[in-house]
C-alpha cells in the first residue's frame, strides 16, 4: 500500500510538496532506485519525498517526534515511525539501510552518541550517513560570549530547545566513535565570496568561525 502510494508520487505535485527537504543531501545520493533510507526528523517528508521521486531509493523510512508532521510524512513515505527516537525500539535488522539523514536533530537529544552507537549498525558497510547541526563555534556566539551574552532564542543556533551544541569538530569526532568515516565537514549554505575569500587568507584554519550550520558525510566503516 505504501509503495503504490509512492509510486503515485510522479503525478503533479503541489508546490510545498517538498517543502523543507534537504535538496543537497538528495543531490549527493548515489543513483540507487533499489537503496533503503532511514531519516531520523523526518518532519513533514519532504526529503525523502525528492529522493523517492528522483529514483534515489525504494524504500525511504521516516523518523519524526511530532504526531501531526509524521501523520503528513505519512503520505508521502514508505513508513513512519512517530515517537522520540532515544526511548523507542527501532524494528530494523542490522545492516538494513544503504543511507541515514540526520538533519538539525542531534542538538535536541540528551544523548546523541548513544543514539549514534545504536543508528551506526542499522547502516550497511559503505553505507552513506548525512547529518548537520548548528555550530557553537561561529564567530556570533563568541562575540555574545566576549560581552558576557548567552541568551537563547526561538531558532538557529541558541534555540532555547537545544541540549547539546557542537563544533564542527566534534560534531565529526560524534560519527567517528560511532563508526563512520567522515569524509566531508562543510557549511550547510556555501561560503559567500567575502567569507571564502577571508578563510582563504586566514590558511583555512578559522573555517569553523563563519559556518553557522555544520554538514558532514561519511561512510559506514
Amino acid at each position: 500500500m505504501a509503495q503504490a502510494r509512492n509510486h503515485g508520487l510522479r503525478s503533479q505535485k503541489p508546490t510545498t510538496y517538498f517543502e523543507g527537504c534537504r535538496a543537497d543531501y538528495v543531490d549527493a545520493l548515489p543513483e540507487a532506485p533499489d537503496a533503503a533510507i532511514l531519516e531520523i526528523g523526518c518532519a513533514s517528508g519532504g526529503t525523502g519525498a525528492l529522493a523517492l521521486e528522483r529514483g534515489k531509493c525504494a524504500t525511504y523510512v521516516g523518523v519524526e517526534l511530532n504526531p501531526a508532521a509524521a501523520e503528513i510524512a505519512g503520505q508521502k513515505l514508505t513508513q513512519v515511525l512517530t515517537g522520540n527516537v532515544e526511548e523507542m525500539d527501532l524494528p530494523f535488522a542490522p545492516a538494513s539501510f544503504d543511507a541515514l539523514i540526520v538533519s538539525e536533530v542531534l542538538e535536541h537529544l540528551v544523548d546523541p552518541w548513544k543514539v549514534m552507537q545504536r543508528l551506526a549498525p542499522l547502516v550497511k558497510p559503505g553505507g552513506l550517513v548525512f547529518a548537520s547541526s548548528p555550530n557553537i563555534s561561529h564567530y556570533s556566539v563568541i562575540l555574545r560570549l566576549l560581552q558576557g551574552r548567552w541568551e537563547l532564542t526561538d531558532k538557529g543556533v541558541m534555540d532555547r530547545t537545544h541540549l547539546r551544541w557542537f563544533t564542527p569538530a566534534l560534531f565529526a569526532d560524534l560519527f567517528e566513535q560511532a563508526g563512520f568515516q567522515v569524509t566531508e565537514v562543510r557549511p550547510v549554505t556555501p561560503f559567500a565570496n567575502r567569507t571564502r575569500t577571508l578563510n582563504r587568507l586566514t590558511g583555512n584554519r578559522l573555517r569553523h568561525l563563519f559556518m553557522r550550520q555544520i554538514s558532514i558525510c561519511g561512510r559506514r566503516r
